[in-house]
């Protein structure tokens, strides 16, 4: 078999797989118990974990997933234009 190349190094690789995995804990911070009518109010909706922690962690992610795709990689090729 040939060997294919692909767009992105094994550091960019890396970063990304790191992002995904912050993506995902900051999903998983915004998970609890809902609000049902039976239930009554269930004031942990509110809490700082949900409101604000889940979605900067979320954010994290996603930034570090376009530094990921963006950073430049080691292997780049001498030829010039000349």
């Amino acid at each position: 078999m040939s060997q294919k190349s692909i767009a992105l190094s094994k550091t960019n690789l890396i970063i990304c797989g790191i992002a995904i995995l912050l993506i995902i804990a900051g999903f998983l911070l915004m998970t609890g118990p809902a609000t049902t009518l039976e239930g009554g109010f269930e004031p942990d909706i509110f809490s700082a974990r949900r409101i604000k922690l889940a979605p900067v962690v979320c954010l994290a992610g996603f930034v570090l997933m376009v530094v990921g795709i963006l950073y430049p990689s080691k292997e780049k090729s001498s030829t010039s234009g000349k």
